[in-house]
């Protein structure tokens, strides 16, 4: 099957696929015009990585998870410690995510929303990270 067949079959855009064969993820065959052919083990491939990434893993951690599923020697601890970590940096960024949004609120209800130019809004934005302002 051919690479437009690969992405309606799998989901992902074909500059997607190809750019998983560039960096090693998936090989296809290749006929004897050049064009790849994907067989159902590379389609199954595709479709592994489409739902880790959808899962917002790395590159290097769906190239990780790939390589262990393909092991069937493989100890589910492995695979278990690329998660943790994986749910470590999504945690980290929710409560990043919180602060932006609790500042934010605060900087919002601040600000009269009126006729007037005082805005808290665009002063805390004009204030450097040393407390002086940058203007």
């Amino acid at each position: 099957m051919n690479i437009g067949d690969a992405a309606d079959r799998t989901g992902l855009p074909a500059k997607t696929i190809r750019y998983y064969e560039d960096i090693g993820l998936v090989a296809p065959a290749r006929d004897a015009n050049g064009y790849r052919s994907f067989a159902s083990n590379d389609l199954h491939k595709l479709s592994f990585l489409g739902r880790a990434r959808s899962l917002g893993f790395s590159i290097e951690d769906c190239r990780g998870l790939l390589a262990l599923y393909e092991d069937h020697t493989r100890t589910s601890s492995d695979v278990k410690t690329i998660a943790s970590e994986h749910l470590v940096r999504i945690d980290e960024k929710i409560a990043e995510l919180q602060e932006l949004r609790a500042t934010l609120g605060a900087l919002v209800e601040a600000c009269a929303g009126d006729d007037r130019p005082d805005c808290p809004i665009l002063n805390d934005l004009a204030v450097g990270d040393d407390g002086t302002s940058r203007n």
